[in-house]
């Protein structure tokens, strides 16, 4: 008699379950590195920034920021809700146009088009916006500025996020007290399942080419350091010695 080996059957299940279980933990962590790229912070202890109805003072402008969850009617945000992509409104006898509501890709273009084809040409734009898409915005600014539009906001209208570059096109730029400027972090890139050092590379050429905007539209980019430092759940709102000190209100 000769002595074999039995060597133990492998279940093809179970190795089946491995590798899907396998695959559930590579993709967690690539949604993870996602979610970090798009602002998530770890937990903390320290406090939270206070509601956006809150009033700023010099020291206290950190916001929360959710424009999807901010309720119309509480200051700063309009009375009512803005529309969910950008519009546009002709007003003033069509002396301006009004562009209010959030920047969504394929805006910029939309928009564009809808601004060229006015008659008479407007010699200005109205702003009122939450933000969105930072290209879209980068390129209908550029577009208004190439038309010589000015830019302005109206008694308690809100230009945050990516709005405040539609505002730095302005051959001149309107600013109440009243009105509410804001920036933080932006989302740079199409997919959140990258790896982290594609991100990084990402957000590092979107804010290089936002700096090299806000320069060319004679901004001051220092403006970023309050961007940079403000995750993208809140937002901090410029005080009018800032828009003065940054280029878009003059003294």
């Amino acid at each position: 008699m000769t002595d074999e080996s039995v060597s133990p059957k492998r279940n093809p299940i179970g190795r089946v379950l491995v590798w899907v279980l396998f695959f559930q933990l590579a993709l967690a962590g690539l949604l993870f590195w996602g979610d970090l790229r798009d602002g998530l912070r770890l937990p903390g202890f320290g406090p939270r920034a206070p509601q956006l109805t809150e009033p700023v003072r010099p020291g206290d402008q950190t916001r929360r920021f959710d424009p999807d969850r901010a309720p119309p009617g509480g200051r700063p945000m309009p009375s009512s809700p803005l529309p969910d992509r950008l519009t546009l409104t002709v007003v003033e006898g069509g002396n301006r146009a009004l562009l209010e509501g959030g920047i969504l890709p394929g805006d910029a273009e939309r928009i564009e088009k809808q601004l060229a084809d006015l008659a008479p040409k407007p010699e200005g734009v109205i702003l009122n916006s939450p933000g969105g898409s930072v290209q879209d915005a980068l390129m209908l600014g550029r577009y208004l500025r190439q038309a010589e539009l000015t830019t302005a906001l109206r008694s308690g209208d809100i230009c945050y996020s990516a709005c405040p570059y539609l505002l730095a096109a302005g051959t001149s730029r309107t600013i109440p007290d009243d009105a509410s400027v804001g920036v933080h972090q932006h989302y740079f890139g199409e997919s959140t399942l990258l790896p982290a050092f594609v991100a990084v590379d990402d957000i590092q050429r979107g804010q290089g080419e936002v700096m090299t905007y806000l320069d060319g539209m004679g901004i001051d980019p220092l403006v970023m350091q309050h961007a940079l430092v403000t995750p993208p759940n809140e937002i901090y709102v410029l005080l009018p010695e800032e828009l003065t000190r940054y280029g878009f209100t003059e003294e």
